[in-house]
């Protein structure tokens, strides 16, 4: 069994960022720049934002966190996120979701252009990703989980995999993904019936679910890959969808969490914003 270290795979990928960034500052005088629009005061969105500003000073992005109150008007934030769409110095926009319950998410995010999308949510870079284009950006989590994926070498065409959760931010956009690598897909969600069935099948398994536990070993294949995409906080600590003691005896990889899937994110997330300012600068 070999664990499949995201806080590697991260670096490894954050240290081809800066030195591409490096190389297009050298290159074209360009400088990149991710534009955060936060509204209210949770706690977790805030250490989130904290950790993505870190993140691009890591690596050489310039990063503008746009705070907003808890009762900040529709007109207010839309403002804000059309002065960065408007500003050719924004490589790319995020709003931190929750937002307040009074907003209109939907109106807000579609205000983002799909080239300064660096969530990869908006219609137009979901379809690329349906229709298997790759001049999109794609929702960072999944395609965190590719990147680990290939990292390891692990084969993908021709494979058996299930993915438990069918959001539009992991499983959805994931499914997708591995369709494009030739895998055979199939999406397990709170409807499903004869859950161990599937989980029984597959060759690689992806759970996005946070469910502490919901998969343990019994019912998993010899020499399964397991990607454990879920978040269980419990009296402290952070437990995944997978009992990773048990899973792990019949795994041939297995991502451990913490430390798995969750440097990828916000890695990702950087990736996306140089990719969007590099094609803006070489068109």
């Amino acid at each position: 069994m070999k664990i499949i270290d995201g806080k590697l795979v991260s670096s490894t990928i954050r240290n081809e960022i800066k030195e591409n960034i490096l190389n297009a500052e050298r290159n074209y005088g360009k400088k990149f720049k991710l534009s955060v629009i936060i509204a209210g005061d949770d706690p977790a969105s805030e250490i989130y934002v904290r950790n993505k500003e870190k993140a691009c000073a890591e690596v050489g992005i310039m990063s503008e966190t746009v705070h907003l109150p808890e009762n900040v008007s529709q007109n207010e934030i839309e403002s804000e996120i059309l002065l960065r769409v408007n500003d050719d110095a924004v490589d790319g926009i995020l709003v931190q979701l929750p937002l307040p319950e009074h907003l209109d998410k939907e109106r807000i995010l579609k205000l983002i252009p799909p080239e300064k999308d660096v969530d990869g949510f908006s219609d137009e870079n979901t379809g690329k990703l349906a229709l298997g284009k790759s001049d999109g950006l794609y929702p960072c989590t999944p395609h965190g989980i590719i990147k680990l994926l290939k990292y390891y070498d692990i084969p993908l065409a021709g494979k058996n995999a299930v993915i438990i959760g069918r959001s539009n931010i992991v499983g959805k956009p994931l499914a997708l993904m591995l369709l494009s690598e030739d895998c055979t897909v199939t999406v397990c969600h709170s409807k499903t019936k004869n859950l161990e069935d599937h989980i029984s099948r597959a060759d690689i398994l992806v759970t996005a679910v946070g469910k502490k536990w919901l998969v343990d070993g019994k019912n998993l294949k010899d020499g399964v890959v397991i990607v454990d995409a879920g978040i269980n906080r419990e009296d402290g600590k952070i437990y995944g969808d997978v009992n990773f003691d048990s899973a792990s005896q019949k795994a041939d990889y297995i991502t451990p969490v913490p430390g798995g899937v969750g440097p990828m994110t916000i890695t990702m997330l950087l990736y996306n914003t140089y990719l969007a300012g590099i094609r803006k600068t070489e068109k």
